[in-house]
């Protein structure tokens, strides 16, 4: 294919918050002609999306569609590609998108015109980071998302946005200062930054354990680990819906895609040295965050401590180094996308009707809200990892891989479940059960045909990947087990080394 679509699904959304930055006329004509840009940009970008994975082809992990334009005095490249491991990642994005823009549509009163052009170059700069293949190109895509997140935190927040904001901008702006000293010094070392080479060159093994580090301090603020994770409740808290959306469902993922891509691929024996120190972060994180996530009296915050434990999980599938583990991760890294997003329309819902996120607020709502009571069901099952929905399949394949690397790991990883299952059944029976002690709340009405779309499409995907996960594991299969092959070849030529 010669025309350049990754190119084009990365810049489409920036064409049409161009096209809404341009539009004039009086504010009630601008903010609906913003809203039908917006709504058509995002969804032509996620059918151009679908086009690309049909496209794809599974049968080989080499990366596919790579487009390189020089930069710099070529220098650096501007170079895009994919494999089986960031389609995923790119579908996911263009799916969440236009639920944001839909969801921001209904729940943001005010500067929507801003508003939709901030989601729009999110877009873009999510959708570079998983599409680039140079490790300048990816640091400018990473970091560049941090503007317009701290836009919408900061603008369309709750009372304490501005606190939220800076306190999110600089956690992620400092985590990532190390990790562009490291790409300069990779291109000292190297005298390249372009990925496909790094992969094929390996780079010198003294170097790797700073190197890793660095890496790993701006991956581990954005996932977020243990300790350095106490800016994303206050994020999520502030954040209006559609921010939280974002934020949960893909701005977290871009940190375990970084861990795949780089920490795994550039650093394999520094991450095999290093991972009992993430096995420790991990499993702190799954057992210390649900333990907080139990005493919540806000939904909001109680979902992004949940949010922390699960991506414990997905640390440790990633650092197991076994096909399950990886495969798990993956897989639970997007039904987590679909699910925490899912949660925090749930409690978008309820807020947009009584402007409370406490869960005192509420009770008895089966009683007048029941289509919104079955879908708040799914979703709590779901989080909790329920066999049959696409939470059970990550979590399960994480444990069977944690299992072969780590048996207590393993076990101490399994009591995240338990406890998942505590505060999420504990939350929808004050929520949605009981007697309903404020009469207030009795007059609150059920999904609008909207918010029924909205959450179709993502209670099937939810219990369609739970019961056949066939698409996903047919995509990822072939990098995973060349990412596995690099690794374990790395690996054994650093041991031939040390022993000679």
């Amino acid at each position: 294919m010669n025309f350049p679509i990754l190119s084009a699904i990365i810049f489409i959304p920036l064409i049409g918050a161009l096209f809404i930055f341009i539009t004039r006329g009086n504010t009630k004509t601008v903010e609906k002609n913003s809203k039908y840009v917006a709504i058509f940009t995002s969804l032509v970008n996620f059918l151009i999306t679908i086009f690309l994975w049909f496209s794809f082809d599974n049968s080989t992990a080499n990366f596919q569609f790579v487009e390189e334009k020089n930069w710099m005095s070529g220098y650096i490249s501007f170079q895009l590609g994919i494999d089986g491991i960031s389609i995923l990642f790119i579908l996911l994005t263009t799916f969440i998108v236009p639920i944001c823009i839909f969801s921001g549509i209904q729940s943001i009163k005010f500067k929507i015109k801003e508003f939709l052009i901030a989601v729009l170059v999110m877009e873009t700069l999510m959708l570079g980071v998983f599409c680039s293949l140079d490790l300048v190109i990816f640091y400018l895509f990473f970091e560049g998302g941090l503007i317009p997140m701290f836009l919408i935190i900061g603008i369309w927040g709750g009372p304490k946005r501005v606190y939220s904001a800076f306190k999110f901008f600089l956690f992620t702006l400092l985590g990532s200062v190390l990790m562009l000293v490291a790409i300069i010094s990779i291109y000292w070392i190297s005298g390249t930054t372009n990925v496909i080479d790094l992969l094929d060159l390996q780079i010198d093994y003294k170097y790797q354990y700073l190197l890793w580090l660095a890496f790993f301090s701006s991956f581990a603020v954005k996932l977020p680990m243990w300790p350095v994770h106490t800016w994303l409740p206050d994020a999520h808290v502030e954040a209006p819906t559609a921010g939280s959306v974002i934020l949960a469902a893909i701005l977290l993922k871009m940190a375990g895609y970084g861990f795949l891509r780089f920490s795994l691929g550039l650093f394999p024996v520094a991450s095999d040295y290093f991972t009992p120190l993430v096995f420790f972060l991990s499993v702190v994180a799954i057992i210390y965050t649900s333990l907080v996530a139990l005493m919540q009296d806000d939904m909001k915050k109680l979902i992004a401590y949940s949010s922390v434990a699960h991506m414990g999980f997905v640390t440790i599938g990633i650092f197991s180094i076994t096909k399950q583990g990886l495969e798990g991760s993956i897989i639970q890294m997007i039904s987590h996308g679909l699910v925490s997003a899912a949660l925090f329309l749930c409690v978008g819902v309820l807020y947009d009707r009584y402007h409370s996120r406490m869960i005192s607020s509420y009770g008895g709502l089966v009683n007048f809200m029941p289509k919104y009571a079955f879908v708040f069901m799914i979703f709590t099952l779901a989080a909790l990892g329920l066999p049959g929905t696409s939470g059970f399949v990550g979590e399960f394949l994480v444990l069977v891989g944690a299992f072969q690397k780590s048996t207590l790991v393993a076990i101490l990883a399994s009591l995240g479940i338990i406890l998942a299952a505590a505060y999420m059944l504990w939350l929808y029976r004050r929520v949605v059960f009981g007697k309903t002690s404020n009469q207030e709340i009795k007059g609150m009405v059920d999904l609008n045909k909207t918010e029924i779309y909205i959450f179709s499409s993502l209670v099937f995907l939810v219990i369609f990947l739970g019961i056949y996960p066939e698409p996903l594991f047919k995509t990822v299969n072939m990098s995973v087990d060349n990412l596995i092959n690099n690794y374990q070849t790395n690996i054994n030529l650093y041991l031939a080394q040390q022993s000679n």
